[in-house]
């Protein structure tokens, strides 16, 4: 099951940083082990009540002119309206209701996504609930008081939210088709890809970058079988700034990688793999998604014997952090090699889903730790008892060990390439979850 999106929209100083970060806590700030996996701080995990989601910072606006701010907001309206499940609407109690305000609302009203309605910086209930009234005017429900700095009120914030998702998941459950991402910078060609899948231009395909407007579902059959392609372009504006089409085109892609099971993430042969699709890439290894390395444009490479192994290992370099992805070389101008690439889907959908009995498990550790003694810390040396899988996509094992602190990261990789070895587990994460039980048990 993806993950719902919420989005939080409002004017400049209203306080949407404060309650991103109040929500999403340390999880914003953790930097992973994983080299090159940088953490944008424009998308966060947030669990509240067992129930998690993803929430986005629509962020981004400068207060210049009011003129300027009314657009920003309206642009960040639309892309909330666009790639949200729901919408937090943020206000602010002590400016009062303005007309950027209202403007806002009447997009959000009109858009039937469910929108919570927050009144931010009630820091005292009592002196400010008369001017929460005032945003009954705005038409779209009950305000929510909450002070984002005090962290007061967001239970009943979040309970309204959460509340909204119940229905959004019970109209994915019923399409069992695998859903396929397709990410990568703006112009490598994610729009010719799917036209030539469909065999309709669907999707406006020009040199220039971001001209596709929305992500787009295309249904694809292949070989009989049906699979539905996310295209992730969606890049509003061509006069914003550098930073703005970035940010956007990451919030497009964290909403797709949301929803898919496999994530193509696309290269320019001409270009190389650069540190934006490292970001990209970053994404999808993050949320434990198959992931498929598509490097298009190789009809317009000169090739000699060598060129496909230097490209191989560029790659593999800049993305060290996933040596599990698959790397297929295509053309989406010319058709080449696509039925390759849908081998590799199919094969790490399979991959995704594969399940290893514990007794198996068990004597790939054993052989594992007879070949490689655990690491130790001062004389207490790491015990492993047991290992066994407890889900799918991606496939997640927990290892019981006698102390979590022993349990280093490099000797994890080193039991994951064990069974790698044995499985094989192509193109898909594997997710190891460490727990401890003392020596009676």
């Amino acid at each position: 099951m993806s993950k719902p999106i919420v989005a939080i929209v409002g004017r400049p100083n209203v306080g949407k940083s404060t309650l991103f970060n109040a929500l999403a806590g340390e999880n914003i700030s953790i930097v992973k082990d994983t080299p090159g996996v940088t953490r944008d701080r424009i998308y966060a995990d947030v669990e509240w009540l067992n129930i998690s989601f993803t929430m986005i910072d629509t962020g981004g606006i400068e207060p210049d002119s009011s003129d300027v701010i009314l657009s920003q907001m309206r642009e960040q309206a639309q892309i909330a309206i666009d790639t949200a499940d729901v919408i937090i609407f943020m206000v602010d109690c002590k400016q009062g209701l303005v007309d950027a305000d209202s403007k806002v609302a009447d997009m959000l009203r009109r858009s039937h996504k469910p929108v919570v309605l927050v009144v931010n910086k009630v820091d005292s209930y009592e002196k400010y609930i008369a001017d929460v009234y005032e945003f009954y005017n705005l038409g779209i429900g009950d305000p929510y008081p909450i002070s984002a700095g005090n962290r007061q009120g967001l239970g009943d914030m979040l309970d309204q939210v959460v509340s909204y998702f119940d229905n959004a998941e019970g109209e994915q459950e019923e399409d069992d088709r695998p859903r396929v991402a397709i990410v990568g910078k703006p112009n490598v060609g994610k729009s010719s890809l799917i036209n030539r899948l469909i065999g309709e231009n669907r999707l406006i395909v020009s040199d220039i970058a971001g001209t596709t407007r929305d992500a787009v579902d295309a249904d694809v059959t292949w070989n009989g079988r049906e699979y539905v392609f996310i295209d992730t372009a969606g890049l509003r504006r061509k006069n914003k700034i550098k930073e703005d089409l970035e940010r956007y085109s990451i919030i497009r892609t964290v909403t797709a990688v949301e929803r898919a099971d496999i994530v193509i993430l696309m290269i320019d042969a001409s270009e190389g793999v650069t540190e934006q699709d490292a970001k990209i890439a970053g994404i999808a290894h993050d949320r434990g998604k198959g992931i498929v390395i598509a490097v298009n444009k190789w009809d317009a490479i000169e090739k000699n014997d060598k060129t496909i192994y230097k490209y191989t290992n560029d790659i593999r370099q800049v993305l060290s952090y996933m040596p599990y992805a698959e790397i297929v070389f295509i053309s989406a101008q010319t058709g080449q090699r696509i039925p390759r690439l849908f081998e590799t889907i199919d094969m790490v959908i399979e991959n995704q889903s594969m399940r290893v009995a514990t007794g198996v498990l068990n004597e790939i550790m054993a052989e594992a730790v007879a070949m490689q003694q655990p690491p130790s810390d001062k004389g207490k040396r790491l015990r492993l008892y047991y290992i066994t899988q407890v889900s799918v996509k991606p496939p997640t094992f927990v290892i019981f060990v006698n102390d979590k602190q022993l349990m280093h990261f490099s000797y994890t990789r080193y039991l994951e390439n064990r069974i790698r070895d044995t499985f094989g587990f192509k193109g898909t994460s594997l997710k190891f979850i460490i727990r401890e039980r003392k020596e009676k048990e």
